[in-house]
This record gives C-alpha cells, structure tokens and sequence, in this order.
C-alpha cells in the first residue's frame, strides 16, 4: 500500500472496510448482514460459506459464486479476525462481530 509523506497508509483500512460493505450492498440488493465462516453445514470439508439476510432477518438466497466471492473479499479485509469461529458484517456501518458471541447475546 503506498503511503503519503507522513508515512501515513494512503488507504486507511476503515475506508477499506466501507468500501467493501459499500460493493457488497451494490452487489447483493437489499442484504443488511453477510455471516461468514469456514464450513458449509452441508460440506463435510472446511470450505468459505457465506448467509446473507435483509433488514427483517430473512435468508436472502444467492447463487454459489456470489456467496463464496463475497466471503473471500471479506476475509481480505479482515485478516487479523479468528476465521475458526463465524462472523456477521453489517453493511449499513462496515463492522464485522463474531457471530458466535452476538448469538449468546455478548457482543466483540
């Protein structure tokens, strides 16, 4: 990544982060949240899976491709995130929670 004279990253990684919810939003109309993890509870192999759901809560059906493209960017952006557990990006404020805490009622 170039930097600016201040040493400074010329793309901070917030703005990386909102430009991808930004795409991912253009990309899968209407999604609110994508829950990503490393395996497909219909796979017997670890492998990227991802369930996207609109502003009601409701499953939001996509192709396989869209699914798998939209996890890899996200696990691009947020590399440091423990990937052995799942993790649900809002669109609409670019942040990534695990999954597995929200779910017992505790948030990151």
């Amino acid at each position: 990544m170039l930097a600016t004279p201040s040493g400074i990253p010329a793309c901070p990684h917030t703005d990386r982060q909102r430009r991808l919810a930004i795409q991912l939003a253009d990309m899968i109309p209407g999604a609110a949240t994508i829950r990503v993890s490393l395996t497909n509870p219909q796979g017997r192999w670890p492998h990227l899976h991802a369930v996207v759901h609109d502003e009601a809560g409701k499953t939001m059906e996509l192709n396989r491709t869209t699914a798998r493209v939209a996890a890899r960017w996200i696990l691009r952006v947020w590399p440091e995130a423990d990937w052995t557990r799942p993790h649900t990006l809002r669109l609409a404020d670019a942040t990534l929670t695990r999954s597995d805490l929200v779910d017992a009622g505790r948030s990151r």
